[in-house]
């Protein structure tokens, strides 16, 4: 039997752009479930982009993290040692469990059973901390909530190729929507036009004037900017922005890295007033009473095949650090997990 058990801290505060060894493993003891706990072994787990927001030091829309502490994350895992009356041995679930090869749990907090009638359909377990999870529901509801798309419309989507990104670009053509991309490097283009299904893709790393590029792919204007990206990007599509159009700020990933006295600042706020511009950004954990609906809708697309998910694996719970630092070079493809055991038979 297991008895000992390892995961990831914070080791030093991080300042500018996250490093390796701005990471520690520890190495403790396994306690035992206990009355009115379960202890679950981590199958996949997630590194997120907006993490990095509680890593220096300061509190933003959730609280710093303290030096010592366990990193935040996503995890795929299954129940190995249970004393709590919902949670039974062999259960597979989708939790908040973080870089650790256990997850220890109370049983509140963000924990679901994945349904096993998905898994049979072909759902993927990792789509449950993907599309699936946080980063699906982000772009539902920033949608379907914040920007109450609708049919006919313009939908711009930046840093496209991620999970959030491709995730509402497909919902936005589902609702019947002209879908337009921005992203980095030909084959995330590529994946988007032919697969993800996007009208049109911009690969802004071979664009000398990307909001010329920007311009040209949405002649007619934008009706609502899905921004992933930071002040600057929703800078330079407001002048773009059509009457009554909706601005939804979901990630700021560009901005993450920086102090914020170095952030950017927006300038082109007069269509505010001038084309009634609506922005506004999103906490996705508002909607949390409504995720089931959106998850068996989301679920029984990506069974049937008309919605497209990329998930990459790192191999270990050692993967995780430098998986998180390459998002912030662009160097992921989807949702990024790391794989510390193998799926349940």
């Amino acid at each position: 039997m297991t008895t000992k058990t390892r995961q990831w801290v914070l080791a030093r505060h991080v300042e500018g752009a996250p490093a390796p060894e701005d990471f520690r493993l520890e190495t403790a003891d396994l306690p035992p479930a206990g009355e009115g706990r379960f202890v679950a072994r981590t199958i996949l787990a997630s590194v997120d982009p907006g993490m990095r927001s509680r890593l220096s030091g300061g509190d933003s829309y959730a609280g710093a993290m303290k030096l010592g502490e366990g990193i935040d994350g996503f995890a795929v895992a299954q129940v190995t040692d249970s004393g709590h009356p919902n949670f039974s041995v062999g259960d597979v679930i989708a939790a908040g469990g973080g870089w650790r090869e256990h997850v220890i749990s109370d049983g509140r907090g963000f924990i679901q059973k994945i349904p096993a009638e998905w898994t049979a359909k072909g759902v993927p377990l990792g789509a449950w901390i993907g599309v699936l999870g946080v980063p699906g529901m982000t772009a539902w509801f920033g949608l379907h909530r914040v920007a109450q798309a609708k049919e006919g419309e313009t939908l711009l989507v930046t840093s496209a190729a991620g999970p959030v990104g491709a995730t509402a670009g497909q919902i936005g053509k589902k609702l019947g929507m002209r879908v337009v991309g921005v992203a980095g490097g030909p084959r995330k283009c590529a994946w988007l036009c032919n697969e993800a299904g996007f009208d049109a893709v911009i690969d802004y790393k071979a664009e000398a004037d990307l909001t010329a590029a920007i311009a040209a792919a949405c002649p007619k204007g934008v009706d609502v900017l899905f921004d992933n990206v930071g002040n600057e990007s929703i800078d330079r599509v407001l002048p773009m922005m059509r009457m009554r159009g909706r601005v939804v700020v979901s990630g700021q990933v560009a901005d993450y890295n920086l102090e914020p006295a170095d952030r950017p600042g927006l300038k082109n706020t007069s269509v505010f007033i001038t084309h009634r511009v609506r922005l506004e950004g999103l906490v996705v954990f508002d909607d949390i009473r409504q995720f089931p609906e959106a998850q068996s809708q989301l679920a029984a697309w990506i069974a049937d095949g008309s919605l497209k998910i990329a998930i990459e694996e790192t191999a270990g719970l050692e993967s995780l650090p430098e998986a998180f630092c390459g998002l912030f070079r662009g160097e992921n493809f989807g949702r990024r997990l790391a794989r510390l055991s193998p799926d349940p038979q």
